[in-house]
């Protein structure tokens, strides 16, 4: 398909990432979380081999002249709406998904990540647009995944968690990550505290979901 970056319209694919993009899966991380963040964060091959080998469709990449300059990784999970709390590592086994059940209810999001270079050109809607697309594919209830809240470091010596979050979704602030969620679509469920190690949310994060429109339960 056809994204504006530029000012002009270049081509772009969305597929599955495989074995053969891991390097370019890795570099992408280097790209987008240069130093001081740390290098054991970035993904590493035996994460990249679960999600292909436990959830291959949930292995999501845009490509551009060969380069893949997004990417996008999901599991299912079974999900309790009346215990909606908690840590990202566990749901997501720090990024192993050995915590993906074949059977899960949920499609969980497990990581985004974009090419600072074309952060403005939509690929991170077309992503979540796949995804959807998964999601009523596999008959599951939801899209589910933990917001972080970048901006949310600026105003924290000014207002709590929960005020930043009502300004957020008022439209009286904007977010780089929850503003971009609620234009996909994505609802807010709860925030969470000590859902991520993240300095910049002061480990915060609003769970957001998108409910499958074709379920009626």
């Amino acid at each position: 398909m056809m994204v504006l970056h530029g000012g002009t319209f270049i081509p772009v694919i969305v597929r599955n990432y495989t074995h053969a993009d891991f390097d370019a899966m890795i570099a992408l991380q280097a790209e987008c979380f240069p130093p001081p963040f740390p290098e054991e964060l970035w993904w590493n091959e035996q994460q990249l081999e679960n999600h292909v080998r436990l959830f291959p469709e949930g292995a999501i990449c845009v490509e551009y002249k060969g380069k893949i300059i997004g990417s996008m990784t999901g599991l299912r999970v079974n999900f309790n709406p009346d215990e909606p709390k908690h840590r990202w590592e566990d749901v997501t086994d720090n990024g192993y998904i050995r915590t993906h059940e074949p059977a899960g209810d949920t499609l969980y999001i497990v990581d985004i990540c974009i090419s600072p270079e074309f952060r403005k050109a939509g690929l991170g809607k077309l992503m979540m647009q796949a995804i959807y697309q998964l999601a009523v594919k596999l008959d599951v209830k939801r899209v589910l995944g933990g917001g972080r809240m970048p901006g949310y470091g600026k105003f924290a010596g000014e207002m709590s968690a929960e005020q930043y979050v009502e300004k957020i979704v008022q439209g009286s602030l904007k977010d780089p990550v929850i503003t971009f969620l609620l234009r996909c679509g994505r609802m807010p469920v709860t925030l969470i505290e000590n859902y991520l190690d993240d300095e910049e949310s002061h480990n915060y994060a609003l769970l957001m979901e998108w409910k499958n429109p074709f379920r009626m339960d």
